[in-house]
């Protein structure tokens, strides 16, 4: 049996089995759930919060592009659901600590206010846990597969 020069069939089933398709999936719930927060948001009353509404839009688009990296088998979307991922953390961080720090430029929540207080704080988890099994189930490089 002939390896994949971008992945290790083995490693790529090992992703999106067990941890991974639960990781998956609340991926995906929470894409869904920030899509539907931040589309009810920009339409109601954007005039009145456009950066926080924008930030909940942004963070629904990242949660996106994250469960669809995590569900592909190859290096370009493993690269993808790091990028992604590490984003998602450097959001929830910072806006996380601007809303508790100057709580008026986050009048109206985002998704990732207080951490991700309004999601029970899974977006500041998520991340931590995506780049863990990230880590855990490396896809081969394409040098390393022909090596």
């Amino acid at each position: 049996m002939t390896e994949s020069p971008t992945e290790k069939p083995a490693a790529a089933a090992e992703r999106v089995s067990g941890i991974g398709r639960l990781l998956i999936a609340v991926y995906g719930v929470l894409a869904l759930a920030a899509t539907g927060r931040s589309f009810v948001q920009i339409v109601r009353a954007f005039d009145e919060a456009p950066l926080a509404y924008s930030l909940s839009a942004l963070a629904a688009v990242v949660y996106i592009v994250a469960t669809v990296a995590l569900m592909r088998r190859s290096i370009r979307w493993y690269r993808i659901a790091w990028i992604t991922i590490s984003f998602e953390l450097l959001g929830v961080l910072v806006v996380g600590t601007l809303s508790l720090v100057d709580p008026a430029l986050f009048e109206h929540a985002t998704v990732w206010s207080i951490y991700g207080s309004g999601y029970l704080f899974i977006p500041l988890v998520l991340p931590l846990l995506g780049m863990w099994w990230l880590a855990r189930h490396r896809v081969a490089s394409v040098s390393e597969g022909r090596a």
